[in-house]
Formats: structure tokens, sequence, C-alpha cells
């Protein structure tokens, strides 16, 4: 399977989010994909069992960072969760090197490859990031017109009691000044 081909098979409620323009995300999804298959390899040798479980965790920690950081507010967040999947990428790769005596030499340069490019646009996003503010445009809130209106109720009635033990119903349409 080419990555131009996987692409295409994605489905569409994934493919339609904005996360999905980063090619990185993208990559790391892809890598997430074709490490099932690796996985289930390494399962099957007593010697790669265990490695199995690590390597499948930190492939699929790069993508889940790397979601989990598109959603952060700030570029400080936002950074720390793409040094996070950083992180889970450079692990990747040295599963990968540990597994390539059963993965065999073909595929763990491939991974290996297909790695270091994330790693790479990682290394370039993380530090823009770090700098980057959230900046929204000024907008007026002003509800200065909004005071000299009624101030509107829903049609329902409810009960004031007075200090008198005296209980009055009202009905909520009575402008503030009707009421005691």
């Amino acid at each position: 399977m080419k990555f131009s081909e996987w692409e295409k098979s994605v489905p569409e409620v994934i493919r339609v989010d904005v996360l999905w323009k980063m090619k990185v995300y993208r990559l790391a999804l892809f890598l997430s994909d074709i490490c099932w298959k690796d996985v289930s390899g390494l399962v099957d040798d007593q010697r790669t069992k265990a490695l199995s479980n690590q390597l499948y965790r930190a492939v699929g920690s790069i993508a889940a960072n790397i979601e989990e950081g598109y959603s952060k507010q700030s570029g400080k967040d936002r950074s720390r969760f793409y040094e996070y999947a950083l992180g889970s990428a450079r692990e990747s790769r040295g599963w990968y090197y540990r597994g390539r005596h059963v993965l065999g030499d073909k595929v763990f340069e491939h991974r290996a490859w297909l790695l270091t490019e994330i790693i790479k646009m990682l290394l370039s996003i993380v530090p823009v990031e770090r700098t980057l503010k959230l900046c929204e445009e000024p907008a007026a809130y002003t509800v200065d017109s909004l005071m000299d209106d009624e101030v509107p109720f829903s049609n329902t009635q409810y009960e004031v009691s007075s200090k008198d033990d005296e209980t009055t119903t009202y009905d909520s349409v009575l402008s503030l000044e009707d009421q005691p």
C-alpha cells in the first residue's frame, strides 16, 4: 500500500477535520495503521511479545498527542503536546530498531525513515508553536442599550412572598417596576 492510496481510504469523518491538513498528523496516523500489521508479527515471537506492546503504544501516542495538542488554545500548550509526540516518535524508532530481527531490515528501514520525517516535522513545529499566542480581534462588548429595555421573561407565573408572609402571584411578563 502506498501513502496516497491509504489517504484515500481514510473515512471522510477524519479527513474533513481541519487537523487533517497537517501532514505530520497524516503521517503519524498512517504509521499507526501500518504498525498494526508489524506488531501482529512481533507478538507471535516470544522474544518480541512485550516489545510489540511498547511499540504499538508509542506509535499510537504520536498521533494521539498531535490530536490533543492541536486542540489546545495556547501555543505553549500545543507545543507541549507536540513535544510528547516527538518523544513518542523517537521511542517508536528505537522499538522498531529492536524489533528488526523479526520484522526484517526492509520494514525497519521504511519505518525508521518515516519516523525520521515525522521527527523533523515536529522539530520544526514545536518552536513556532511555543511562540504563538492566541489573539482574538477586539470586539465591542456593550450592554448599555440592553439595560434600557424591558427585561423579558418566559410566560410562566411565579410567587413572591412579602415581609408579611403574604404570597402574591405575578405573571412573569410584568415589567420590573410593576413588581414589589
